[in-house]
């Protein structure tokens, strides 16, 4: 009875910890906000006093915007006369560092260029004025309003949170040494002793109990449970649920626009690894039982079904346009592809899954690495499975747009293929499915303006989950075969770890944009999916691995998965 109230003491704190942080959040400064009506979350304001006597262009560029024009934002009339601005008042974002280009709007000739990061709510001017030689502009940036730090709640409850972490630690070390055993063994055996004194027994006309009547029925024994499994569930659980209600609107809790990872590029892959090792776990157990593998199919057919019918007419984004129409439905989504991943996974772990791994010869020259090559057929399907991808996404014609395109369109690549928005995985997309049927605003409009439907749950990206789903059943296979044996789970964990990375550092050539195949969710990349199966394997599913033991939300991640 004491575990439970240990975990209701941490919840309490950390409720406590997120009600700081929003008080944080809610402390106003003590410095004024100029035009803080005006601007918005995530945007500051900027003046820009012109003295030159020239009208100019002001265009921008987001520093997260690979190879892109620059943009439009506003133009500045010249100044009424020497020494005598002109001024025009901008709004800027703040996510990302800009730079901000000052063109003659005559001759078109670049006058200056600033790069600088604003921050939120701050208010700023840049002044542009000529210096001695009327030849030379001179462009200087001046705050005149310090803006808010936007950061600070996330930062206190990162603290807090990183607080209890440490006191759940020490106290677990705390509680394990004998002095404090032997003192909790003492204090409760003096309790015992005064409950017994203080109780009913051997009062008079006290019915005395046979034995036969204070035997209790033995309790069944709870199925074993992956500690570290259901731990890692119930944490993509939480980390969906803050992202699907916003994040706090801070950028790293938003899809990434094209190349790179963000906190809500984590989820899903992790959410398909995890099916891979649940797939692997359930059907080894259901074929010991003596289940037939028709059978397990069959049920397999029907729940990809089912999860694909939920995701198609239920749990599509279509609904927040207005009533579902059929010209306009949106087939791809994050359960079609769940269920297709499910299906293909498991009808490749029926096709290889030993029924009892009791009996394996020891001596054999492959049981060092059993793991992997007893099941080389399904293995053999995987790499058939990349192969299509690697040709289709590299080899494909698509109209207007160069081989082997992985861009965003747009303004992206200096704007010379606006229409090729994900290359072979869009034109595919838009071949198989129609425009009208696919996603209508990918989060690649945000910065690289692309106006191309494009859907992140599309038909190429469905063979790497897949393949990200396999290498979870691969992941299963190996708690399967060395259950129990951590140290031996936690090298394996390791090796794969290390071979994943190596292969997504050649892949991206330990670049964002530069590289063979960047990581990229939108696309679904070969290297996204080695990427992010490199930090499941090298973070552990072991049971008794540490990074499951420390955590003082272990408790709760694991019940929103029971």
């Amino acid at each position: 009875m004491v575990q439970p109230e240990k975990h209701y003491k941490v919840f309490f704190l950390a409720v406590i910890a997120l009600l700081v942080a929003i008080c944080v959040a809610e402390v106003p400064l003590c410095h004024p906000r100029h035009k803080a009506a005006v601007v918005k979350m995530d945007e500051a304001s900027l003046t820009v006093n012109n003295e030159l006597d020239a009208e100019m262009v002001v265009s921008w560029l987001s520093d997260h915007c690979y190879q892109c024009v620059y943009q439009p934002l506003g133009v500045v009339p010249a100044g009424p006369g020497p020494g005598i601005p002109s001024s025009v008042d901008f709004t800027v974002g703040t996510q990302h560092g800009i730079t901000l280009q000052f063109n003659s709007s005559l001759v078109s000739l670049e006058l200056c260029k600033v790069h600088f990061h604003f921050w939120e709510h701050g208010n700023y001017s840049l002044w542009v004025k000529n210096l001695n030689d009327s030849s030379v502009v001179n462009c200087s940036m001046i705050t005149d309003t310090e803006p808010v730090n936007s950061y600070l709640p996330i930062m206190v409850a990162f603290l807090l949170f990183t607080g209890l972490a440490l006191l759940s630690a020490v106290g677990g070390t705390v509680m394990g040494l004998d002095v404090v055993k032997n003192l909790m063994f003492r204090l409760g055996n003096s309790m015992e002793t005064e409950r017994l004194i203080n109780s009913e027994l051997g009062f008079p006309g006290r019915t005395v109990e046979t034995a036969t009547d204070t035997i209790l029925p033995t309790p069944a024994t709870p199925s074993r449970r992956l500690r570290s499994l259901d731990t890692f569930r119930g944490l993509s659980l939480v980390i969906m649920v803050f992202v699907n209600y916003g994040g706090g609107r801070y950028w790293f809790f938003r899809h990434e626009s094209w190349n790179g990872l963000t906190v809500a590029d984590l989820v899903f892959p992790w959410f398909v690894f995890i099916m891979g090792t649940s797939i692997s776990l359930s059907v080894s157990s259901a074929l010991r039982c003596g289940l037939s593998r028709f059978s397990l199919f069959t049920k397999a057919v029907w729940r990809s079904v089912q999860l694909f019918l939920i995701g198609l007419l239920i749990i599509n984004p279509n609904y927040c346009q207005g009533p579902l129409s059929w010209d306009s439905l949106r087939i791809p989504g994050v359960l079609q592809r769940l269920a297709f991943s499910y299906l293909v996974v498991t009808s490749l772990d029926l096709c290889v899954a030993w029924n009892s791994l009791d009996n394996l010869p020891v001596d054999a020259w492959w049981y060092s690495a059993r793991e992997f090559l007893l099941y080389w057929p399904a293995w053999l399907c995987v790499v058939v499975l990349e192969t299509v991808w690697l040709c289709l996404t590299f080899l494909l014609p698509v109209p207007d747009c160069p081989s082997g395109y992985l861009g965003p369109g747009g303004i992206g690549d200096m704007g010379q293929y606006p229409n090729c928005t994900g290359g072979a995985a869009g034109y595919v997309d838009r071949w198989l499915l129609g425009e009208n049927h696919i996603y209508q605003t990918p989060s690649s409009r945000v910065i690289y303006k692309s106006h191309m439907p494009f859907d992140p749950e599309g038909v190429l990206g469905s063979i790497n989950s897949v393949f990200m789903a396999f290498l979870g059943l691969q992941a299963g296979k190996i708690l399967l075969h060395y259950k129990d044996q951590h140290s031996s789970i936690m090298a394996r964990f390791l090796i794969w770890s290390l071979v994943l990375g190596i292969i997504s550092a050649t892949l991206t050539k330990c670049s964002l944009n530069e590289g063979f195949i960047p990581v990229n969710k939108n696309l679904w990349s070969l290297s996204y999916v080695t990427t992010l199966a490199c930090f499941v394997c090298l973070s552990g599913l072991s049971p008794t691995s540490p990074p499951w033991r420390v955590l003082p939300c272990c408790f709760w991640c694991r019940s929103t998965t029971q």
